[in-house]
């Protein structure tokens, strides 16, 4: 089985990209490549393009490297489809084909997936002033069966959430297919980063996903400076971390709670609803906002972390850790609320692993893997934590992942306010006099978050392309509801967590 070294000696090497290489491949290296695939050595990362070339961004994890294979001059032409050789690639490929105009050959799903039809211009990021028609009405694909019926579900729903449609195919309560249609919350954010400088690249890319806002602009700044060479100041790299640890306990606590909350125990949901809004504005009181919106930028962070701030994350880690034991016994021992949990939503581990799921999702269904521990960027190479791993793959599992990570995340965060350097928090942008190019992985609160971009001369984005991990965890929900009741979605669909807005670029 050849490694992504392998592949990459097939290619011709492109200059400027950091700090994973990018190969030019022929078509028949990239069929070759995503042939590979389902064999497990590589794993499907990103998939991306542009007017005239099509990028795919692989994982050689035992080997630790990450590199992306482009196939460039295609303007007006189609290429080789990854999705009809791996079942992952398929929404990827669709989105790419509403945005750049761009044909997989034999693709297995012709819809479009992004485009609605409610869009001032056809194919954003592709060739401009072409008349291209437009989309006609959505076609769900058929069910047929003795008893069946579909349940019709959003884009608008009864909570204060984002819109998505799932159309259920039903046996009675039970679920026999899920659908979803997503696309509803399209905000252009790739289209806008064309052309804007890097603060501003910052900025849109920290609303991409409001509740992962620091790992989308740790994702891009980091990207900006392996592209630009630029060395970050050590201090500003242990507090992007503190900043990220905070993010993602305030989400695990949120999240616990709302799924016990769809499990009919709101109890649960009061007091993690209490413990988040104490890490909000313990943040609040760090670095300025509740959310660190804006903090992380590239060069560095915007705000310090002065002797109060320290002194109230002390306390926030006193009181989780007082408090949230009771929570965990709470969980596990009230017996109708492991009644929904235990068995519920449960995803195969060689599902996951064939999605190259991140996060909870992933971790819950026995795939270890964690960008902080894998590729080991600072500073997490020199903190130790233990990454959570479970089997089940149901939603309790995602439920315990969640509370280990939460324990987890109270260790990192002592640990980096312990040995949090001294020094500058932020060193200047340099300016750019040649195109260059730089991606970053970034381990965000639901999984990998990628960030791939292209500097222009002069300093712009001449290119930006964003994935969240929601794009390999929505379809595996799909998996996941198969064979459970109706009721039950809700609980699935909260322990998995997806995001609507990270997917719609």
């Amino acid at each position: 089985m050849p490694t992504l070294s392998d592949i990459l000696k097939k290619g011709r090497s492109v200059p400027h990209h950091a700090p994973w290489p990018r190969a030019v491949v022929d078509a028949a290296v990239w069929t070759a490549a995503a042939s590979t695939l389902p064999e497990g050595r590589l794993t499907l990362l990103d998939l991306w393009g542009e007017a005239s070339a099509v990028h795919m961004a692989l994982l050689d994890e035992p080997a630790g490297t990450t590199a992306v294979l482009s196939l460039e001059g295609l303007a007006g032409g189609g290429y080789p489809s990854v999705a009809q050789l791996h079942p992952p690639a398929l929404r990827l490929e669709r989105a790419l084909r509403d945005l750049t105009r761009l044909e997989p050959r034999d693709l297995p799903d012709r819809r479009p997936w992004l485009d609605h039809g409610r869009w001032d211009l056809r194919r954003p990021l592709g060739e401009r002033g072409i008349a291209l028609p437009g989309v006609g009405p959505y076609a769900f694909l058929p069910a047929e069966g003795d008893g069946l019926h579909q349940i019709p579900v959003g884009p608008v729903h009864a909570g204060i959430i984002e819109p998505g449609h799932f159309r259920f195919t039903a046996n009675g309560e039970t679920v026999v297919r899920l659908e979803e249609r997503l696309g509803y919350v399209h905000k252009g954010i790739e289209a806008l980063m064309a052309g804007a400088d890097l603060i501003r690249g910052a900025q849109l890319a920290g609303r991409t996903s409001g509740d992962s806002t620091v790992a989308y602009a740790y994702a891009f700044s980091q990207a900006v400076e392996a592209a630009l060479g630029l060395v970050v100041p050590i201090r500003a790299v242990w507090l992007r971390a503190l900043m990220a640890e905070l993010e993602r306990l305030a989400n695990h606590l949120g999240d616990i709670g709302a799924i016990c909350n769809d499990a009919a125990f709101p109890l649960m949901l009061a007091h993690c609803g209490v413990l988040r809004e104490r890490v909000l504005r313990a943040a609040d009181a760090a670095f300025g906002h509740r959310l660190m919106r804006d903090r992380i930028v590239p060069g560095g962070v915007t705000s310090d972390l002065n002797g109060d701030g320290a002194g109230g994350l002390r306390s926030l880690l006193a009181e989780i850790r007082r408090r949230f034991p009771a929570l965990i016994e709470l969980y596990d021992n009230t017996a109708s609320l492991q009644d929904r949990t235990v068995g519920t939503g449960r995803l195969g581990a060689a599902l996951a692993r064939e999605y190259g799921a991140g996060g909870y999702v992933g971790r819950a269904s026995g795939r270890a893997f964690d960008v902080r521990q894998v590729l080991r960027y600072p500073p997490y190479d020199s903190l130790v934590f233990d990454v959570p791993v479970l089997n089940d793959g149901d939603v309790n599992a995602r439920v315990w992942i969640r509370i280990r990570e939460i324990e987890q995340s109270l260790l990192l965060i002592e640990q980096i306010i312990d040995r949090l350097p001294m020094g500058p928090i932020f060193s200047g942008i340099p300016s750019v006099g040649e195109r260059r190019e730089g991606m970053a992985l970034i381990e965000g609160f639901r999984g990998d978050i990628l960030v791939w971009l292209r500097i222009a001369p002069g300093g712009g984005i001449e290119r930006c392309h964003l994935r969240d991990p929601s794009w390999f965890q929505w379809p595996l929900l799909e998996a996941a509801i198969e064979g459970n009741i109706v009721a039950d979605f809700p609980l699935c669909n909260k322990s998995f967590n997806c995001s609507y807005s990270g997917h719609d670029l």
